[in-house]
């Protein structure tokens, strides 16, 4: 007679995203304007390709993470609506200090928060 399993089965669809996109009302500090953006959320895999895409290890053992790098091409691939259009090199590049700080706080941290282990360039092991 065969034991019925008592042990919960792993249900992988609650871990998987559904493309979905949420609205989102950014605050320009100093001034009070506020406007509303689309953004589509960044899967694991995307997020890591971006990650990738701005470390640059250096033959000396050396590693570089480009933050400006990182920024941007998150915004570029989260905005989805926005009062200026697309979300392009070209945009972001002409945009000021208050703007950019603004749009600057959609994006997800590149190495995770502190307390999920996750490493930061700091310890990026070398060589």
């Amino acid at each position: 007679m065969a034991k019925e399993s008592t042990a919960k089965q792993f249900d992988v669809s609650k871990y998987q995203m559904v493309p979905t996109v949420n609205k989102k009302t950014v605050e320009i500090e100093g001034t009070g304007d506020k406007f509303e953006v689309t953004l589509k959320q960044l899967s694991w895999a995307k997020r890591n390709q971006l990650v990738s895409k701005c470390l640059q290890l250096g033959s000396d053992g050396a590693n570089s993470f480009d933050g400006d790098l990182y920024i941007r091409e998150c915004l570029k691939e989260m905005i989805v609506e926005a009062p200026w259009g697309r979300t392009t090199e070209s945009f972001l590049v002409t945009i000021d200090n208050r703007l950019g700080s603004a749009l600057e706080q959609l994006v997800p941290n590149a190495f995770g928060s502190s307390d999920t282990g996750a490493l930061g360039p700091e310890k990026i092991k070398k060589g």
